[in-house]
């Protein structure tokens, strides 16, 4: 009788903790880490003026612009600190979906591709496309988006302008849009592409227009051709590793606000301002 009072003792408590166990092994949720860690982690490509660029402040390299104002008001929030890791932009959704980052601000256009892989918040920002060409060839390639058909032209590797290059410039369609194109080259950052074009290895780049500008504005032998290209796919959103919908509820929260007071609208002419004075 003892014994098997000690078996049923023993499997009681078994049972009671079992689920404490189990309950230590529970998966945490991205938003329970950064209420953690009391910091939110940023993905971004800080080469994309006015959007995310390097700059002096207070002697010291700072990462700024548009789209990080928005995050730093995810953050206030949140009640967190924000923290920033700068890298290629083909490489942001890797690092999402593997954990090394909470969230991605960037530019970026919620593809039904990218959606496959990861969630995107409400879209807070809609912008034109334009081509960056030399000034010298002005005549050849300011008129008329026709005239880049035919010529090697270039784009951000990852980007949206790979497939507004291929598709509206080059008039590929269906699924030869997902394969590489000979005409247009990809590289991971837009200063290697101007450089590109400045030593005529490539006759024009595709960039969002503030971005363009920013740019053009640094480099007197650039303009921007008189033609611009809308994006179909709508605008830019913010990547957040799938399954995460407090998070996500919470950045659309942010993004609300920040719409309804105009701030974007304030943080895009103070970027572009900031941009502008650097050159």
């Amino acid at each position: 009788m003892k014994t098997m009072k000690t078996i049923f003792a023993f499997f009681f408590a078994m049972m009671m903790v079992l689920p404490v166990m189990a309950g230590g092994k529970k998966d945490v949720s991205v938003m329970e880490k950064i209420k953690a860690d009391g910091k939110i982690i940023l993905g971004t490509s800080a080469d994309y003026p006015p959007y995310e660029f390097h700059s002096m402040v207070d002697g010291k390299d700072t990462i700024v612009g548009f789209d990080i104002s928005i995050a730093q008001e995810i953050a206030k929030d949140l009640g967190v600190e924000l923290e920033i890791k700068d890298m290629n932009f083909d490489g942001l959704l890797a690092a999402l979906v593997s954990g090394n980052v909470d969230f991605v601000i960037s530019g970026m256009t919620p593809t039904e591709e990218r959606k496959q892989n990861v969630d995107f918040s409400d879209i807070y920002y809609e912008a034109v496309h334009g081509a960056v060409i030399r000034v010298a060839d002005e005549a050849k390639y300011a008129a008329n988006p026709e005239s880049l058909k035919d010529v090697l032209i270039g784009a951000q590797k990852g980007a949206i302008q790979v497939g507004i290059a291929k598709e509206q410039i080059k008039g590929v369609t269906g699924s030869d849009l997902d394969n590489n194109h000979p005409q247009v080259k990809e590289l991971g950052t837009l200063p290697d592409l101007i450089m590109e074009v400045k030593n005529n290895k490539i006759e024009a780049v595709i960039a969002e227009l503030p971005v363009a500008k920013a740019y053009v504005n640094a480099n007197p032998d650039l303009m921007i051709a008189e033609y611009t290209f809308q994006d179909t796919e709508g605008g830019s959103a913010i990547a957040i590793k799938k399954g995460n919908t407090e998070l996500v509820d919470a950045i659309n929260a942010t993004i609300a606000r920040l719409i309804a007071e105009d701030k974007i609208t304030e943080f895009v002419g103070e970027a572009s301002l900031l941009a502008d004075s650097q050159q």
